[in-house]
């Protein structure tokens, strides 16, 4: 059986959800391959397949992880992740900061306040008395964007 076109909704979906396999090209696996069901491009997936063949077929982890184009390295980091969290532990986290912990609610209430006071000052001028007041540096672009989740919260709580 040949594989059929990638449906462009699918390919926007695993992108979106940072399910999209970076390395797919490299699949060579005879399943992902022949059979239309198995597809390279969802890594969560590519993941399960990879973890089951070594896990309940006994197949060796080296030629597992070449197969489906990985190192066995992020193989055992695949298979801990699994241990760790099931099938959930398979879908790719964000990284990085989960919130701004610079922005913490005693800084933005004083953001808040002194652009009430004053609302000529730019973000660029509460950056600096940010930086004054409390010792470190904010981007303006970062003070902008906790005052409009903010304002959206507030607003969401008017409805």
């Amino acid at each position: 059986m040949v594989k059929q076109d990638f449906p462009a909704e699918k390919y926007q979906a695993l992108k979106a959800g940072g399910a999209l396999n970076p390395r797919y090209q490299k699949v060579r696996d005879p399943l992902f391959v022949e059979h239309e069901f198995f597809d390279p491009k969802d890594l969560v997936q590519v993941k399960y397949e990879m973890l089951r063949r070594v896990k309940t077929e006994g197949q060796p982890v080296k030629e597992v992880s070449e197969s489906f184009g990985f190192s066995r390295v992020w193989f055992y980091e695949v298979a801990a992740a699994y241990d760790e969290g099931g099938l959930p532990g398979l879908i790719p986290q964000k990284h990085g900061p989960k919130h701004s912990h610079k922005l913490s609610e005693a800084v933005m209430d004083f953001v808040a306040e002194t652009k009430t006071r004053d609302r000529a000052l730019n973000s660029e001028a509460l950056s600096e008395m940010v930086a004054e007041r409390f010792g470190f540096s904010v981007h303006p672009r970062s003070i902008e964007r906790a005052l409009s989740r903010r304002e959206k919260k507030r607003s969401r709580g008017r409805l």
